[in-house]
């Protein structure tokens, strides 16, 4: 099924003290290189954010939300402008285990008959806003009418398929994020990573 993939990488990493955090390298890559490699079959791939080198990326489309900084949901309204499937993935740049496999799950149960989407959900069931797959047409519709900020009040309402899949043995989860220092070294030790760089 052809679709198209969003990353949002403009973020300004403030628990990581402003270090770049998409570019910040993982088990030998960048973690927005590891996410864009889980949507290789994306026909377009939006980055809203800064042009970074790395594997994957050199075919990225580029744009900014305005201004720089604001947030997902002027960051979302920035990618979405350039998606013309429709369907798209829509993914933070920082997750670090995120596979075609999970993207793949996600893009099977998106197809529901009257889905609007289907949303990665973790362990407690807690909704990934950033892992997830949208049908176009029904999301433009939705951030026309919405002048709030935050990603689930514009995305909860739609009513998507709630995607669960388990974490690995060694606890790599596909919605696993690295939004602290904690985070970056914990999947720069992990099994999966280590075996990268081996």
């Amino acid at each position: 099924m052809p679709y198209d993939a969003v990353i949002l990488a403009g973020g300004r990493a403030r628990r990581l003290g402003g270090l770049d955090k998409p570019g910040a390298p993982v088990g030998g890559r960048s973690l927005i290189e590891r996410v864009a490699g889980a949507v290789t079959a994306a026909r377009t791939l939006v980055v809203v954010g800064p042009p970074r080198p790395g594997r994957g990326l050199e075919r990225a489309v580029h744009t900014r939300e305005d201004p720089p900084g604001s947030g997902p949901v002027p960051a979302l309204r920035a990618g979405l402008a350039l998606v013309t499937a429709e369907r798209f993935a829509l993914l933070a740049a920082d997750l670090p285990f995120l596979d075609e496999g999970h993207v793949a799950a996600l893009l099977a149960a998106a197809r529901e008959p009257g889905a609007p989407g289907a949303v990665l959900v973790d362990d407690e069931g807690n909704e990934q806003w950033l892992t997830g797959v949208w049908r176009t047409e029904p999301l433009r519709e939705a951030l026309a009418g919405y002048d709030g900020r935050s990603l689930r009040g514009l995305l909860g309402p739609l009513g998507p398929v709630a995607v669960r899949l388990g974490a690995r043995a060694d606890g790599c989860a596909p919605w696993f994020d690295c939004d602290t220092m904690d985070d970056l070294d914990r999947a720069r030790r992990s099994r999966v990573t280590s075996e990268e760089t081996a």
